[in-house]
């Protein structure tokens, strides 16, 4: 009579435990794939955005985009920009006023991405 209860208090027992570990397995499995999902997602919206940025760059002026490429990927100030374009200062801060204008007039759709990304 004992050994019956003993048994069925164990297998029960075991029963129960079994579940909760297969059900946490299931739960790790969803959380993995939706992480593979959402990266997925994500690499898909930077190249998107990465697309959109060089189109944007190679719609500038040719004078405008040599100053905004000279600025913001060779880290030149705008006195070594002037000293190397011979042109003004003054000139060289219209151009790349003028670029970012452009830029963000282009790139106005991604503005909320841009944001997301900046902020993770």
């Amino acid at each position: 009579d004992t050994n019956y209860k003993s048994y069925l208090y164990k297998a029960v027992n075991n029963r129960g435990l079994n579940f909760i570990r297969d059900r946490k397995k299931l739960v790790q499995l969803d959380q993995i794939s939706e992480k593979k999902h959402a990266s997925s997602s994500s690499e898909v919206e930077i190249q998107e955005l990465e697309r959109a940025i060089e189109l944007a760059i190679h719609s500038l002026p040719d004078k405008c985009r040599e100053v905004f490429e000279m600025s913001r990927y060779e880290g030149l100030t705008y006195k070594s920009i002037a000293e190397k374009m011979t042109i003004s200062v003054k000139t060289v801060e219209a151009q790349m006023s003028k670029a970012l204008r452009l830029m963000r007039e282009h790139l106005a759709e991604f503005l909320s991405l841009i944001i997301l990304f900046l902020i993770n």
